[in-house]
């Protein structure tokens, strides 16, 4: 069953910016899915007049429509109660999240229903900005195939990247699967794609994507850390993304937590990535796995077998990883005394990283205050959760422009 798409009790956007009475009754019928008139009224505080007149002009604007609402138990009487929801067909975009070795794309309708999912093997790492324009445009166009839809369809694109990412400025200033710094992503990818484009750190849109189809649609303040080729965070704060005063903070996997320590793939020394990333782990294996060959794809698999096995030098890597890995989420509780902590991504196929020790080392390196603890769940959701976030994401922007009296074309 498709999750409807939830912007949490408090209401959600990722600008933060004041809402109009308008953006609010549109809000209220996206999260609830589909909801009476008079609901709306009630939860918002306004008249039911206000309420008729503002959704008269979405309805004329194609963005909701009248729907027949569930029928109350008991015998009906008087005319049925008429509910309002988004007009699914209004609009369809898409959200990519970009990786290594493989690209996700999902395809959702207005309302939020999924209508496609495909993906795309490849090898990109620091690449040149057009060869990932092109893989943009070839994992696109492969779901639109196969949903039976042309880039003409498409009113937005969310993009979820690895790295430093500046959202509103649509600039990438440095990722693993770019060759050079300062690349204007979107403005690249909207050329090639020819509809609006909006990119963001792939951490961000998990978080995102927590908060409209996970947890987040109970839970108005959680972090969500992600440990895959990277390590990466989003926080999200009454209900939205935290980003920083210049658009690109929250890179808990650089935090440092070695002065000149492990050289990190940012250029930087002593980042918690540098001895927990994949990348890292596998660059302290020479004595673990010396009949392995570099270039072997299982090579990790193969170094946690090794450590499960007994062999000393391997559990001696991971073992300093999940020590270090603690000490960073032991800051993290201590700076944001967060409810919940959520751990997600692919390298959480390995239980170093949430073992009982971990979660010891939180506790011995956190304030004890006698209350109760953070909780910490893990999710090892796949890709599509993360395209779900991009798209999601492109969905909000959408939504913004099309309310601030935008024409948009589907």
């Amino acid at each position: 069953m498709e999750l409807g798409i939830g912007y949490g009790p408090s209401g959600f956007s990722t600008t933060g910016a004041a809402h109009s009475a308008t953006e609010l009754i549109f809000q209220q019928i996206r999260a609830r899915g589909q909801v009476a008139r008079v609901e709306i009224a009630r939860a918002l505080g306004i008249s039911p007049a206000t309420v008729t007149t503002l959704t008269a002009d979405l309805i004329a604007r194609g963005l909701i429509e009248e729907v027949a609402d569930a029928p109350a138990a008991g015998p009906a009487r008087g005319r049925p109660r008429v509910a309002l929801q988004l007009k699914g067909p209004a609009h369809v975009v898409a959200g990519v999240k970009l990786g290594d070795r493989l690209t996700t794309l999902v395809l959702l309708d207005f309302q939020g229903r999924q209508i496609v999912e495909t993906r795309v093997t490849h090898k990109t790492q620091f690449s040149d900005a057009d060869s990932v324009v092109a893989l943009l445009a070839q994992v696109l166009d492969k779901g639109l195939a196969e949903a039976g839809l042309t880039r003409e369809a498409i009113s937005a694109i969310g993009i979820g990247v690895p790295g430093f990412v500046d959202a509103q400025l649509g600039l990438v200033h440095w990722s693993p699967l770019l060759a050079r710094r300062q690349v204007p992503l979107r403005d690249l990818a909207q050329a090639e794609l020819g509809c609006p484009v909006e990119i963001d750190n792939d951490a961000n849109l998990l978080a995102l994507a927590e908060l409209w189809f996970g947890v987040g649609r109970t839970r108005k303040d959680f972090i969500v850390v992600t440990i895959e080729q990277g390590v990466g965070m989003g926080i999200v704060l009454d209900n939205r993304l935290y980003h920083g005063a210049r658009g690109r903070g929250v890179e808990f996997g650089h935090m440092k937590i070695q002065p000149e320590g492990a050289l990190c793939r940012c250029g930087q020394r002593g980042c918690l990535e540098a001895y927990v990333a994949d990348y890292a782990l596998l660059r302290e294996a020479e004595m673990a796995l010396p009949h392995v060959p570099r270039a072997d794809p299982d090579r990790l698999d193969q170094l946690f077998a090794e450590a499960k096995a007994g062999n000393l030098a391997a559990r001696s890597i991971f073992r300093r990883a999940a020590r270090l890995f603690a000490v960073g989420l032991a800051n993290i509780v201590n700076i944001f005394d967060p409810e919940l902590v959520i751990l997600s991504g692919e390298q959480l196929r390995y239980d170093y990283l949430y073992g009982d020790e971990v979660r010891q080392q939180i506790e011995a390196n956190t304030l004890d205050l006698g209350e109760k603890p953070v909780e910490f769940r893990v999710h090892k959701w796949e890709d599509q959760l993360w395209a779900k976030g991009a798209a999601a994401y492109a969905l909000d922007r959408l939504s913004q422009r099309l309310l601030s009296g935008e024409v948009i074309h589907a």
